[in-house]
């Protein structure tokens, strides 16, 4: 840091230092203003002369009042006016004690509305002129008097400029702090939504999965004795559900890689393309699984694919892990206007101990239709079994499409 700078940082840190600079280069310009004398024998010469005590102490109490411009302004004003206006009455010639009104006036410009600073100036300028013109040993036409007059009205001009120009840059400085802040609390809100999204897929492609291979592994410990055939075709699934669940989880986690990591895994995120093969792997698991489609070939946004399979996928997870060993399950994927329609029913008897609210994934499933913009309802069916349906808008709004991604 240079030496300026660093100067400039002390005297901004101690403004009261800066005003006693001020002070000082004032006083010493009015001392020597008032050694000029502007009026010859010959019309306008410049001479030397020497100010009378009155006109040095007037300026020496002008010059120390701006010392404290900056805590009392109005005060200031007062007092570097009352001196200038003596000055005007009496000197003669004078001696320059108006610089310290102009640079008070100034002051006061700058550190209040303009109501006041017309009204303070106008009164500054009347009263200084006005005294000057009518009460002074110089005629009212006289070059320091008009000089009186433009000077005031010069700082109170350029403090009221400096005062404007201060409020723009606050207001600038405030809206960009107020972007800031309000780009911070997007890209926390995005991060939230983002950490909500990889948990709900962590969710669903660990709870389908792990319940496949629970379910195969205890089939195959079963009948590993008697039948090991269909314990190697049990361990075969088993080798199957952990290879998809370890290639989904390696999908998911890949979001989270930085810009210079190893490139992410870039296989499409499954949708109800891949239907007939989930249920393919639930009836591996012995659950009798139906699907019936009325869709009519309908292509879906890539994120309203993704919710209906990730329904379905829980959905049928839950009667696997609830419904009982003899449960049926049917799936239906359904057109109906401008939504589809999932519906995934049950007649297991099991689905009781699942808690009122809903577990994580009955959860995940609602937080995934909700960002959608659709609905789900999920509930015991009279006479038996558990229902899942949900509505889904074939047409997804952009911002609700990539909540749900």
């Amino acid at each position: 840091m240079s030496t300026l700078e660093r100067a400039r940082q002390h005297l901004k840190a101690h403004p009261m230092a800066l005003d006693a600079a001020l002070a000082v280069g004032v006083l010493a310009a009015m001392v020597a203003g008032s050694f000029v004398d502007p009026h010859g024998e010959s019309g306008v010469t410049w001479g030397l002369r020497t100010p009378d005590a009155l006109s040095l102490l007037l300026i020496t109490l002008g010059a120390a009042a701006l010392v404290f411009r900056r805590r009392a302004p109005m005060a200031v004003l007062a007092l570097t006016g009352t001196f200038s206006l003596v000055e005007c009455v009496s000197g003669d010639p004078r001696a320059p004690v108006a610089m310290s009104a102009v640079i008070a006036l100034y002051t006061v410009a700058s550190t209040t509305d303009r109501t006041t600073t017309w009204r303070v100036g106008l009164l500054t300028m009347t009263v200084l002129t006005a005294s000057a013109m009518l009460a002074g040993p110089l005629p009212w036409y006289a070059q320091e008097n008009l000089g009186i007059f433009a000077w005031t009205g010069i700082g109170a001009t350029a403090g009221d400029a400096v005062r404007s120009r201060r409020a723009v840059v606050a207001a600038i400085r405030e809206r960009a702090e107020r972007a800031e802040r309000t780009r911070e609390e997007e890209a926390r809100r995005r991060v939230a939504e983002e950490r909500l999204r990889i948990a709900r897929d962590l969710h669903d492609v660990v709870a389908h999965h792990i319940a496949l291979v629970n379910v195969q592994a205890g089939v195959a410990a079963h009948v590993m004795d008697k039948r090991p055939d269909q314990a190697k075709e049990a361990l075969a699934h088993v080798r199957e559900a952990s290879r998809s669940a370890l290639n989904e989880l390696r999908a998911t986690v890949g979001l989270l890689r930085q810009s210079g990591d190893p490139e992410a895994p870039t296989e499409p995120a499954p949708g109800l393309a891949r239907l007939d093969e989930l249920a393919g792997t639930f009836r591996s698991a012995g659950l009798q699984v139906e699907v019936a489609r009325a869709d009519q070939g309908t292509t879906l946004p890539a994120a309203v694919d993704l919710a209906a399979y990730r329904v379905i996928q829980e959905a049928l997870t839950n009667v696997q892990k609830h419904a009982g060993p003899e449960a049926k399950a049917e799936v239906s994927v359904v057109r109906v206007g401008p939504n589809i329609e999932i519906t995934v029913l049950d007649d297991g008897a099991g689905q009781d101990d699942i808690p009122d609210g809903g577990g994580h994934g009955l959860l995940g499933m609602r937080e995934r239709v909700t960002a959608l913009r659709g609905t789900l309802t999920t509930g015991p069916r009279y006479g038996g079994g558990f229902r899942v349906h949900a509505i889904l808008p074939v047409k997804s709004s952009t911002r609700a499409a990539e909540d749900a991604v």
